[in-house]
């Protein structure tokens, strides 16, 4: 069983959290997700949906993976020197890292992603390059997995990835299979990014 250590904040945003949610929901006999912030307390997103959360794990026993989303408040956190030591803390025991959206410039002030491929919401792209510059930012990619870190673009793409990294857990056929389920057409190529060349 592998724990998903979903971190919250006020203003995520909502789709970056629940596509992935959704999707390893699907799979209970595999993936445990749980939501957690930096003092615990119920956490807003964007669109006012609250979320009681528990303290960021000081330690955690077993395996887990990291699933950070963006949103508008990721603007601040980038600033904010403890939440970003408990984020690389966090990422640091993780065995995966997931990140949806501006999730992977969030987790970028860690230091972690220095020298990794990884990509972004390509709206807000250059905000991405200007913040950590030190990453390998992939322009196109609907999601980017380097070694145990997978990164994913804009909002939606969340759901693309999240199919695809239980594609990698539990195989391919699993993951297209449940994605039939819920009649989302998963875009199995983490290539395929037609948002790239809009801005």
């Amino acid at each position: 069983m592998l724990k998903v250590v979903t971190v919250l904040f006020n203003d995520f945003e909502t789709l970056d959290v629940f596509g992935p949610i959704e999707v390893f929901g699907r799979f209970p006999a595999s993936l445990d997700p749980g939501f957690y912030s930096l003092k615990g307390g119920i956490i807003t997103s964007s669109h006012k949906v609250p979320v009681m959360t528990e303290p960021f794990p000081s330690e955690l026993e077993e395996d887990y993976a990291l699933l950070v989303p963006g949103g508008i408040g990721t603007r601040a956190l980038v600033k904010n020197k403890e939440f970003i030591k408990a984020l690389e803390k966090s990422g640091k025991s993780a065995k995966f890292i997931l990140t949806v959206c501006t999730g992977s410039t969030l987790f970028s002030k860690t230091g972690l992603l220095d020298g990794r491929k990884a990509t972004s919401n390509k709206k807000a792209f250059s905000w991405a390059l200007t913040e950590s510059p030190r990453v390998n930012w992939v322009k196109k990619a609907r999601w980017v997995k380097d070694g145990s870190i997978y990164t994913s673009s804009g909002v939606s793409a969340g759901i693309d990835m999240a199919f695809g990294f239980i594609s990698d857990l539990l195989g391919h056929d699993i993951a297209m299979k449940e994605s039939t389920a819920i009649e989302y057409d998963w875009k199995d190529d983490p290539k395929w990014d037609p948002f790239a060349e809009l801005y």
